[in-house]
C-alpha cells in the first residue's frame, strides 16, 4: 500500500500525468452518467428505433454549437403542436360545420433555409373527412396560399412534394416561402412567420389535432445521422462500452499472460517448452485476419470478440519478456527460503514470482487499453462491430457508408474520431509516465 501511495505521489509530479488523468476522469464520468441517464436496454432500443421516435429529427443536421463560429447563422429545428399548446387554436361554430382556426407563429431569425417543412395531422370522424386550408404570411405580411386538401385520421404534408406550390414559388418550397422575391439569388429573411390552417369538421364530436416541423440544418449537441438519430445516444454510449472493452482485454491479457509465463519458468521442461512454441505459432498468426474472419463467417458479438481477443493476444510476445524476468527472480535467495521451509508450488508463483512482476506490467496495462479500444473502433469501421451497439466505430462506419465526407458532413466523422484520439492520448500518457517511475533507467530521460 504504502509503494502504491508513493508511486501515485510520484505521478503527480508529472504535468503530463495529471492531463491524462484528468481526461480518464472525464471519461470514467462520462460513462458514468451514460449508464445512469439511458440504461443499457433503452439505449439500444433508441439507437435500432426508426420510424416514430426521431421523426422530429431533421437528416444529417450539424450540431447546433456551429452556429458559434459562423457569421451566418443556420437554422434549428421548430416544433408547433395543438396537443402540446405551442400553436393558438380557435373554434367557430356555423351552419352544419366547424371551422377550427390553427395560427403557428414561426419566430425565425436565421440565414439559411430550412431542410423540410411537415404537417402531421390526425383527426377524428366517422364518414366525413374533415377539410383543411393552408396559408403562409410572410413577416412582410404576403400571405401565400399553400393549397387545401381532405385528411384522414393520421395524414402528412410534406411542402417539398407539393408540385403546385413548387410552381407557384418558382423553387423548391422549404426555400420559397422564407426568400426574398425581389431577389434573383434565393436569400432567407429574418424575422416572424405565421402558418394558418384552417379546418373544416363536418359531425359534432369531429376533432382535428395538427404537429408542424420545420426540419432545421443544425440539431442537438452532438448532431443526426442519416435516419435521423441523435448521434449524442452514440458518443454518450460509446464511451463505457469502449472502456470496458479496453479494460477489459488489457486486464485478462496481461494477468492471464503473466500467470502463465510465470507457470512456464517454474516447472521448466516439456511445459516451459510447450508454452514457448505456442508462443512462437501464434507470433505468426494475423491477428485482425482471424477476427475478420469470425466476425464475418460467424459473428460480431461484442463480448465474443473480447474473448477471441484475449484468447489470441495470451500467448504473445509479453510472455518471453516476462519469462526472462521470471528467470532471474526464480533464483533469488527469497525463493530458495521458500522451498527450504516447504512452500508448494502455486503459493511460490502467486506469492512470490508474480508480485515481482507486478510493478512492470502495470504501465503496460494501462498503455494497452487504447490499444484494444482502437481494435474495436477498428472492427467497427470495417463492418464488423456489434450491430446492436451504439459505439464510435459504428458512427464512423455509417458515416463511411453514407458518404459523409463527400457530402460535407465532416461532424460525423470527427466528433468519434476525436473522442478516440483523446482516450488514446490520456492512457498514453499517464502510461509514459508510470513506465518512467517503475523503470529507473528512463527517470533520468
Amino acid at each position: 500500500m504504502n509503494t502504491l501511495k508513493r508511486s501515485f505521489k510520484e505521478l503527480l509530479q508529472y504535468p503530463s500525468a495529471i492531463a491524462g488523468l484528468v481526461i480518464i476522469f472525464i471519461l470514467v464520468a462520462v460513462a458514468a452518467y451514460a449508464l445512469i441517464s439511458i440504461p443499457y436496454q433503452e439505449a439500444i432500443t433508441l439507437w435500432r428505433a426508426g420510424v416514430g421516435v426521431w421523426d422530429e429529427n431533421p437528416r444529417t443536421a450539424a450540431p447546433a454549437w456551429i452556429n458559434f463560429f459562423r457569421a451566418n447563422d443556420l437554422p434549428e429545428t421548430v416544433v408547433l403542436s395543438t396537443t402540446e399548446g405551442t400553436a393558438l387554436a380557435t373554434v367557430e361554430e356555423t351552419s352544419g360545420m366547424t371551422k377550427h382556426t390553427i395560427l403557428f407563429n414561426i419566430d425565425y431569425p436565421y440565414d439559411g433555409f430550412p431542410q423540410e417543412l411537415v404537417l402531421y395531422f390526425s383527426s377524428t370522424f366517422v364518414e366525413k373527412q374533415p377539410h383543411i386550408g393552408m396559408t403562409w404570411i410572410t413577416p412582410d405580411g404576403r400571405e401565400i396560399n399553400m393549397g387545401s386538401l381532405a385528411i384522414g385520421a393520421s395524414e402528412s404534408y410534406y411542402a417539398s412534394q407539393d408540385a403546385r406550390l413548387q410552381r407557384k414559388l418558382g423553387m423548391v418550397p422549404q426555400q420559397g416561402l422564407f426568400a426574398n422575391p425581389e431577389l434573383d439569388t434565393p436569400v432567407a429573411v429574418e424575422g416572424a412567420y405565421q402558418l394558418k390552417v384552417e379546418a373544416f369538421t363536418f359531425e359534432p364530436d369531429s376533432t382535428v389535432d395538427i404537429k408542424m416541423v420545420l426540419f432545421g440544418q443544425v440539431h442537438g449537441i452532438a448532431g443526426t445521422d442519416h435516419q435521423r438519430r441523435d448521434l449524442m445516444i452514440a458518443l454518450l454510449w460509446g464511451t463505457p462500452i469502449m472502456l470496458a472493452f479496453g479494460l477489459l482485454a488489457a486486464l485478462g491479457t496481461t494477468l492471464t499472460t503473466m500467470i502463465i509465463a510465470a507457470i512456464g519458468t517454474w516447472y521448466g521442461g516439456w511445459v516451459d517448452g510447450i508454452i514457448q512454441r505456442i508462443t512462437e505459432v501464434n507470433l505468426v498468426l494475423p491477428f485482425l485476419s482471424i477476427l475478420i474472419m469470425i466476425g464475418t463467417f460467424y459473428s460480431t458479438n461484442i463480448w465474443l470478440m473480447l474473448g477471441m481477443t484475449i484468447l489470441l493476444s495470451i500467448f504473445g510476445a509479453a510472455i518471453k519478456n516476462y519469462r526472462s524476468i521470471f528467470l532471474q527472480v526464480k533464483e533469488s535467495p527469497y525463493v530458495e527460503a521458500a522451498r527450504a521451509y516447504g512452500a508448494n508450488d502455486w503459493r511460490i508463483i502467486i506469492r512470490y514470482l508474480v508480485p515481482r512482476i507486478i510493478p512492470l506490467i502495470i504501465p503496460a496495462l494501462v498503455t494497452l487499453i487504447p490499444s484494444y479500444v482502437f481494435l474495436e473502433a477498428s472492427l467497427a469501421v470495417l463492418g464488423l462491430g456489434d450491430p446492436t451497439l451504439p459505439t464510435w466505430g459504428k458512427i464512423i462506419n455509417d458515416a463511411q457508408a453514407n458518404g459523409a465526407l463527400f457530402n460535407g458532413y465532416y461532424y460525423w466523422v470527427l466528433e468519434p474520431a476525436v473522442l478516440l484520439m483523446i482516450t488514446g492520448l490520456a492512457f498514453s500518457l499517464v502510461g509514459f509516465a508510470l513506465n518512467r517511475i517503475f523503470n529507473p533507467r528512463l527517470r533520468s530521460l
